[in-house]
């Protein structure tokens, strides 16, 4: 047996037994010790089998009994379209409807699927409560004191062993801490850009990522984007003559889910290295892979310093501590000249109290239940797209993190969805907001980060029902 047959084959010929009802939904699977001695290979080649099936929504694995076929699997539900905009450079933002969609943040009276971020529920705030307060007696002077200008030692030291995982291999010294990811992205782009300059980034794209770029005088290159792989690399060397800067999510992005395969990411850093074009990568979604091992990013690959790696915990840990960090390569020094000006010292306990969490396990703990959650609901919010949505309906295959794009047909208007819905006390987000351009009216992105219950599956059949209603 070569070693193709023994992962790939192995891996197609148990997807082809659950597609062919060998293998009925609820099965539970061969263990992994079976499948070892069945097919006379490696303890690590089977579960690389099973963690490609887990990444295709297959099966799923639940602790202490094994590997069972999902209860139902998004086969029967197409993937949307590859992105296709128009490569002309833009700055126009559908500035209103993302301020009324935002504007409901915080609000506890609606179901909020328009907002990317993991319930409050999901998050352990009793232990993080613990922390702040450990922080203001371990901190010099309570923590009133200026933290050093590259930022929490202790953080930066965590944030960087952490880096292993995915092949960063950082250092403290590598590192500098933001109030955020959204602050680091800022000072990367005030830091390697100016008015007038060309950014090229994903298409669709998080609101907040485009806002910030306008507000700084970028005009925008949207790059077409597959919802599994990410961007089209043929494009962005076409398009490498008008930009002066790349910025892109390589893992997990919203509002697609996708995530771009090794070889991509090698094949963009290299690519961008090559003519000098900086890539800014925001990694805000990469802890939250479901299944398997946490993907690379464009860091892993980068031997010229040529990537700002962007991250935080916002998506992971605590909004609102606005906690986050830039290994920004080369061009550290730009960023710290930046950082004194424009921030000098973040706030010391909650970095402290952060990296503290880490030090002591508590975060990955924290992540496999989250991680574990954010998988279950994705299948939660597929069989009730399933049975609510109208036929037709096309969905993403996130991963990982913390959304799914819906594309229906072209009848159905997802602003005129959004006014609907907000009657019934549900926020959705319209796809217009994720472009600069007239594109994505037919699409929405829906959050799975709630707590999974029956009234929320009762607000995606309402959703249904309005959908429904508009064809």
């Amino acid at each position: 047996m070569n070693k193709l047959f023994k992962y790939s084959e192995l891996a197609d010929k148990i997807t082809s037994q659950i597609r062919t009802g060998v293998f009925k939904p609820g099965d539970k699977l061969p263990s992994v010790r079976n499948l070892c001695r069945d097919y006379a290979i490696s303890m690590n080649t089977a579960k690389r089998v099973y963690w490609e099936l887990e990444a295709q929504s297959l099966i799923e694995s639940k602790p202490q009994s094994g590997f069972f076929v999902t209860s139902m699997h998004d086969a029967n539900l197409p993937l949307p379209q590859s992105s296709s905009p128009s490569l002309i450079a833009n700055d126009t933002e559908p500035s209103e409807l993302i301020t009324k969609v935002f504007a409901n943040m915080g609000r506890t009276d609606l179901t909020l699927f328009s907002i990317g971020i993991p319930s409050g529920n999901l998050l352990p705030i009793s232990q993080l409560k613990k922390e702040v307060i450990a922080a203001t007696r371990e901190l010099i002077g309570g923590g009133t004191a200026y933290e050093p200008l590259q930022g929490n030692v202790k953080l930066r030291r965590m944030v960087a062993l952490r880096s292993r995982s995915w092949g960063g291999n950082l250092q403290e010294k590598d590192l500098i801490t933001t109030s955020g990811g959204m602050n680091a992205l800022s000072f990367c782009l005030m830091a390697l850009g100016k008015p007038g300059d060309t950014v090229a980034m994903e298409s669709p794209c998080y609101p907040g990522i485009f806002q910030l770029a306008i507000s700084l005088g970028y005009k925008i290159i949207e790059l077409p984007t597959h919802p599994t792989t990410g961007i089209d690399i043929s494009v962005l060397k076409a398009v490498l003559p008008q930009i002066n800067l790349c910025l892109l999510v390589p893992n997990y992005n919203t509002p697609l889910g996708s995530c771009m395969p090794d070889q991509n990411k090698r094949e963009v850093v290299e690519l961008l290295a090559k003519h000098d074009i900086p890539l800014i990568e925001d990694d805000i979604y990469g802890d939250l892979y479901f299944s398997g091992q946490r993907p690379k990013c464009c860091k892993s690959f980068d031997t010229t310093g040529n990537v700002l790696w962007c991250s935080s915990v916002s998506k992971t840990l605590a909004p609102g501590y606005r906690v986050g960090w830039i290994a920004p390569g080369k061009h550290l020094e730009k960023l710290l000249k930046l950082k004194l000006v424009h921030q000098f010292s973040a706030t010391a306990i909650i970095q402290e109290a952060v990296g503290n969490f880490m030090k002591t396990g508590r975060y990955e703990k924290h992540l496999k239940g989250l991680r574990r959650t954010l998988q279950q609901n994705y299948h939660n919010y597929v069989q009730a797209i399933v049975e609510y949505f109208p036929e037709g309906t096309k969905i993403s295959r996130p991963q990982g993190g913390l959304a799914i794009w819906v594309e229906f047909d072209a009848a159905i208007d997802t602003m005129k969805l959004y006014d609907l819905a907000i009657k019934k006390n549900i926020s959705i987000a319209p796809g217009r907001m994720f472009t600069v351009q007239n594109q994505f009216q037919n699409c929405m992105r829906l959050c799975i980060g709630l707590p999974w219950d029956e009234d929320l599956k009762l607000k995606l059949k309402e959703l249904g029902i309005l959908l429904k209603k508009m064809h």
